[in-house]
């Protein structure tokens, strides 16, 4: 799918001054790129990167083990537990029957008893079937025992849209366990956030839902060093800014993040400097990484594959009203989403049903108050 051309540029990294590498596969396709934390030395898949952080995790703790449909003999239906069975055995790589209520029910109850179980969603769309143990179980139980009873256990799978798989395989779910109190929510984009993301869900004394995304899972990226380590994990709750830029703030997330870069790619030839941030983490929401931006650009433009009612850029907005980054808002905030309606079945259909780069800019456009040429 990806063409080996690959090119790398210098990108300035924070106000410490460091500087960090980007990387884009040149294709037809909408490029990816990553911030990274140091010169890359290695390339690695993002269910590679997931894969890695999970056996470093289990090699490290005892008490960690993954449940769920065809993640040990068949080493994942995505592949990402490739390895894990023939390493660490039956006992903590289990394959169940398909019933969702049945395994996420017995794991929930296990991290009640001192062990750390990942639970493996074969896509998170089949979640639904035991949400009642996500949400009545798992989510309230520190609160309602007092603080007395943890619930040390991360959810994982591939969430959102993939290819063609229609209505009732393709919703996002950022938004809706990005509700719930007592879950922490993280979307990773490249494979050091897969990996980073991954290590600290395990390690995490709360409930954690961990989206990722099928589309993602075979797209390389570069590992610094620092990634590659064992001790290598990404804060909950701290968003990463990919590109710096002065003009406009476009916060994205998840597949959207590479979207997102695109966008300011176009932009860039066009005199517009957009700095991208991609959130990494929905719940809890890094507030003050957003509020920084935004007091830089005066400008905001969110982008998320999920439907736009009470979706996370609805979020961002209120964030905005209630705060002190209105007063620095020189123009109003624009939303890109998902179409309100069941993903379609057919490939035109569903393109028509999905931010594209065309509709990122446009929103630029408008609150930068330009046309530009085309």
């Amino acid at each position: 799918m990806f063409s080996s051309t690959i090119r790398r540029a210098a990108v300035q990294g924070s106000s410490s001054g460091i500087s960090r590498w980007a990387i884009a596969a040149t294709t037809n396709n909408p490029v990816f790129y990553v911030s990274s934390r140091g010169f890359a030395t290695k390339e690695m898949t993002v269910r590679e990167a997931i894969c890695e952080g999970i056996d470093e995790e289990m090699e490290r703790d005892e008490s960690v083990f993954i449940i769920g449909e065809e993640v040990a003999q068949y080493q994942g239906a995505y592949k990402v537990t490739k390895g894990l069975y023939q390493k660490y055995g039956e006992k903590r790589v289990i394959d169940t029957p398909i019933t969702e209520a049945g395994f996420t029910g017995m794991a929930v109850g296990a991290s009640f008893h001192n062990l750390r179980p990942i639970v493996e969603f074969m896509t998170w769309n089949f979640s639904l079937q035991a949400i009642d143990h996500i949400l009545n179980s798992a989510a309230k139980q520190f609160y309602m025992s007092g603080g007395n009873l943890a619930c040390p256990i991360v959810f994982r799978g591939p969430n959102g849209y993939s290819a063609g798989t229609a209505a009732q395989h393709s919703q996002c779910f950022a938004a809706w366990l990005g509700n719930v109190p007592g879950l922490k929510v993280v979307t990773p984009y490249s494979s050091e956030d897969a990996k980073g993301l991954i290590k600290a869900a395990i390690r995490d004394p709360n409930p954690v839902c961990v989206l990722e995304h099928e589309l993602m899972y075979g797209v390389s990226f570069p590992m610094s060093d620092e990634a590659q380590s064992k001790d290598f994990i990404i804060p909950i709750g701290k968003a990463k800014i990919e590109r710096e830029g002065t003009d406009v703030t476009l916060i994205s997330y998840s597949k959207e993040v590479g979207k997102a870069l695109e966008t300011a790619e176009v932009m860039a030839s066009k005199g517009v400097s957009v700095e991208v941030i991609n959130l990494l983490s929905i719940r809890p929401m890094d507030r003050d990484t957003i509020l920084a931006s935004i007091k830089k650009t005066g400008r905001c433009v969110t982008l998320e594959q999920g439907w736009p009612q009470h979706g996370v850029g609805a979020e961002i907005a209120a964030m905005i009203m209630e705060t002190e980054a209105f007063n620095y808002m020189d123009a109003p905030m624009e939303r890109v989403c998902g179409a309100d309606v069941p993903m379609p079945y057919a490939q035109e259909l569903e393109n028509a049903a999905l931010p594209q780069v065309a509709d990122v800019v446009a929103a630029i456009e408008r609150t930068t108050y330009r046309r530009l040429a085309a």
